[in-house]
């Protein structure tokens, strides 16, 4: 094999391909990062099936990156955190083979999230205790942003931080080597880089039948192996996985990902409040060290000229949870710098309403405090921080915004209860919830026996939730097809104010209807429906 890869060469017991589409993609880097991107999808393919091969999940037959990444997804070894990895360089692969999209910053960034893909791999799958060292960083573009230069910099003298004496000479005198080189010489070693480039890729070519059969042959090995050491295969990979870790100029990376896939225009490098960006009418902007009183904050969200919401983002091993203090200290401590202006407020010293704590993981249960989207709504004391699941679009906070919580409360007060029709214990659960809700819970169970009425008890709490505005929208599920036909049904003929059903009054979604419209209330699924929206659709759930 020729010119192995700085920081692939790891792979080579595994599939050969690896290496090669590592230092292909490596080699590309200078002169186009499009190619490094598309050799890098390449990448994560192959280091996909190679994973499933070790959990006996490979199939022959031909399956999409899409496909083999959300059956994977199920598995217990493969953390949603690894998926991510995975994720992600299919989407900016994509992006650089349809698109012919992609920069050195996109690059360079698929380069690290490949590497910890393949350290997860190889420590899950081969040696549990490699230590793979400081990411080899590539020869920056000659046209390379100063924003690039400066982190392939910092990666450098991470780099040479790590080196013995001898590596640290051995690098300065490449280096030297290179800066004395004519740009006749140059050009020539360019060519000659090229020529290297293209004959990796003929002998990736050349290796793909004698991998697949190697993949086929992993795959029967596996299903041989005893239940107890497949459990084991997981056991490992999992623990792996939750120890994944990223730097923060990756960890911001993600997370402009998952705000630009909620809405936001989002660029932690490019829209900086230090680059001179500002708040735009008509424009849902994350500007990235948003200066306060209390220092920068990671990012401020603006609807508009409006400071809706402040983001303090940690590097992926970091607490979550505890960091949304300092937010809190943010939004107390923001003032306007010129158009911008807050949202309404102060809300008890908080000039900043919606508060956010990440490091780009996704939420786990079993590490809570250290994974998710933890939010806080600082308008009302009760409120507590809790995780959640995605980020809400600009249009969720607005309407969020627009939502008086106190205001609904004293309205489901003094809202009668006699036009429902219901029994006393019936009432009396209802009144029970909202008590809940007021105080700030988020999980509420009522328990009722069999024909004791509790169809007519969820409707009648629903109307008053949305009549009041405590809720935008409520999602009904129920555990089959039958019982939900029975409850839109129930829904809508049940005759509440003015002689009028649930349906005439409110929008409903029903079982076959998939997207919820904007002005819609209550949308009714089975719990097995929603799940195959979640984890088998191909396009992203529509956010919140």
């Amino acid at each position: 094999m020729r010119a192995p890869s700085p920081n692939f060469t790891f792979l080579k017991p595994y599939d050969e391909r690896l290496v090669l589409l590592g230092a292909a993609a490596e080699r590309a880097f200078h002169d186009d990062p499009v190619v490094t991107l598309i050799r890098l999808r390449q990448f994560g393919e192959v280091l996909a099936q190679e994973a499933a091969a070790h959990f006996g999940l490979y199939q022959v037959r031909d399956e999409t990156q899409a496909e083999l990444l959300r059956r994977l997804s199920q598995q217990r070894g493969f953390p949603r955190d690894v998926g991510d990895l995975f994720h992600r360089l299919k989407v900016l692969g994509n992006k650089a083979v349809h698109e012919n999209v992609g920069n050195a910053g996109d690059a360079l960034h698929a380069l690290k999230l490949a590497r910890a893909a393949a350290v997860w791999f190889h420590q899950s799958f081969g040696d549990r205790g490699y230590r793979p060292g400081a990411f080899v960083p590539p020869r920056p573009p000659d046209d390379a942003s100063a924003a690039l230069k400066a982190a392939i910099a910092e990666l450098q003298a991470q780099l040479a931080a790590s080196q013995s004496e001898a590596e640290k000479a051995q690098k300065a005198a490449e280096d030297a080597a290179f800066e004395a080189m004519s740009a006749g010489d140059r050009a020539r070693a360019a060519d000659a880089e090229r020529a290297a480039l293209a004959e990796l890729l003929d002998e990736v070519a050349e290796r793909q039948a004698a991998m697949l059969d190697r993949l086929a042959r992993l795959q029967a090995e596996a299903l041989a192996a005893p239940p107890a050491e497949l459990e084991r295969v997981a056991e490992q990979a999992e623990e792996v996985g939750t120890q994944l870790a990223l730097d923060e100029a990756d960890t911001r990376q993600l997370i402009d990902a998952q705000l630009r896939d909620a809405g936001w225009e989002a660029d932690s490098v490019e829209l900086r409040y230090s680059r001179g960006v500002r708040p735009q009418k008509h424009k849902n902007l994350a500007i990235a060290e948003w200066p306060t009183d209390s220092g920068p904050a990671d990012y401020v969200l603006f609807v508009g000229l409006e400071a809706v919401s402040v983001i303090e983002a940690k590097r992926a091993a970091k607490d979550v949870a505890a960091s949304i203090e300092q937010a809190k200290r943010y939004s107390r401590a923001y003032t306007p710098k010129g158009d911008d202006k807050a949202a309404a407020g102060p809300w008890d010293g908080y000039r900043i309403p919606f508060l956010f704590a990440t490091n780009g993981r996704p939420y786990l249960k079993q590490l809570a405090t250290k994974s998710g989207i933890w939010f806080l709504d600082a308008r009302r004391k009760q409120n507590h921080s809790h995780a959640l699941d995605g980020w809400y679009t600009p249009e969720g906070l607005s309407a969020l915004l627009r939502q008086d919580m106190d205001e609904a409360h004293r309205l489901l007060a003094q809202e009668p209860t006699d036009y429902l029709a219901l029994r006393d214990y019936q009432v009396s659960a209802i009144k029970a919830a909202e008590a809940c809700l007021e105080k700030g819970q988020r999980e509420i169970l009522i328990a009722m026996a069999t024909g004791t009425g509790k169809t007519m008890t969820c409707i009648g709490l629903c109307y008053r939730l949305l009549k009041s505005k405590r809720f935008r929208r409520i999602l009904f599920l129920v555990d089959r097809s039958a019982l939900g036909v029975q409850t839109t049904n129930a829904f809508k003929s049940a005759r509440l104010e003015n002689l009028l059903t649930f349906g005439d009054i409110f929008g409903i979604k029903e079982l076959t209807d998939i997207v919820p419209d904007s002005d819609t209330k209550l949308h009714i699924a089975t719990v097995q429906g929603m799940v195959k929206r979640l984890l088998y659709s191909d396009d992203a759930v529509p956010p919140v």
